[in-house]
């Protein structure tokens, strides 16, 4: 039996979900193609199908806007207006895909980063995250990323159309160089996990944001130039401390971390649960350990896992 490569996957996965809505419920986000690209990426592209139908089954997904109006990236006050305006979803998308067209995929991504970035906590970084997934998705594919370009511009769309900086205060940090910026990031995903895994969730899946979202921003940051790596890892640190507030969570610095099985394991059971963000979370231990291993990498992977797990039985 022939297997599925990454790119087969992925083609696939962001054929089928080309006409699916960003969202679906009470503005709860559309994770397939976060998810797909996840699965794909360790090693799992076989289960892409199956996963991204089951998804779509079970959720009802709302049709995407219409598109109004063009907006205009030469006028900043014309996009400025239409940040944070998801009716505008459509407009942003176009905006985005013609620009893809027309120039290298990092010159727009450089050029929208910063216009971006300070409304990184909207939807609780579910923006920037599809972004990193579509990031990664271009660089795999190759010579022939036309899919996945079109998902970096529904990454991109969906960001600046649920814009919005949340009350995040970014405090003011030395600044530090490009190699800096990427090892503040690695200990922010890392500081965060075991926030994660050592408190008492009274639901599991908000607080994975606080380790998700600085974790796309590290996988996108070296796509960026060097003068923009420092303020993204300022922002996601002030995003992922905002995120405690808004959920009335106290880290416990002192509580021991659970024992948790490997990161390799971890992401196998989390494919078994099927959920989501435990997919995702596990994914981001797998590719944290790999990078700057941590035991809080695989402890948070690991709550995750049980908690999510108890809802599927």
């Amino acid at each position: 039996m022939a297997h599925l490569t990454y790119t087969d996957a992925m083609n696939t996965a962001l054929e089928r979900l080309r006409s699916v809505g960003y969202e679906h419920g009470r503005s709860f986000v559309n994770h397939a193609p976060m998810a797909a690209e996840a699965l794909a990426h360790m090693g799992y592209a076989d289960e892409v199908p199956r996963w991204v139908e089951g998804h779509l089954r079970s959720h009802s997904f709302h049709d995407v806007p219409e598109r109004r109006f063009t907006i205009d990236p030469a006028d900043e006050a014309d996009w400025r207006q239409a940040l944070g305006e998801f009716g505008r979803v459509a407009d942003w998308t176009t905006l985005f895909e013609r620009e893809l067209a027309e120039g290298r995929w990092t010159d727009v991504l450089a050029r929208w980063w910063p216009r971006l970035l300070p409304g990184m906590s909207g939807m609780l970084t579910h923006g920037v995250i599809r972004t990193a997934h579509a990031v990664r998705a271009v660089v795999t594919a190759g010579p022939d990323n036309r899919m996945q370009l079109a998902e970096l511009a529904h990454g991109l769309g969906y960001w600046a159309a649920r814009y919005s900086d949340g009350g995040v205060a970014v405090e003011e940090h030395p600044g530090g160089d490009g190699g800096d910026a990427v090892r503040a990031l690695d200990e922010l995903v890392a500081e965060f996990s075991g926030v994660y895994a050592t408190l008492s969730h009274n639901h599991p899946v908000p607080l994975i944001h606080s380790v998700t979202g600085p974790a796309a921003v590290r996988l996108v940051v070296e796509h960026l130039p060097e003068a923009q790596r420092w303020p993204s890892y300022q922002v996601a640190r002030a995003v992922s401390r905002t995120m405690l507030d808004w959920f009335h969570a106290v880290p416990r610095p002192s509580a021991p971390l659970p024992d948790a099985p490997g990161v390799a394991d971890l992401f196998a059971e989390a494919v078994q649960i099927g959920d989501e963000h435990a997919i995702k979370l596990a994914e981001v231990a797998v590719r944290h350990e790999a990078w700057a291993p941590d035991p809080r990498h695989a402890a948070a992977a690991h709550v995750a896992n049980r908690a999510i797990g108890r809802r599927y039985r």
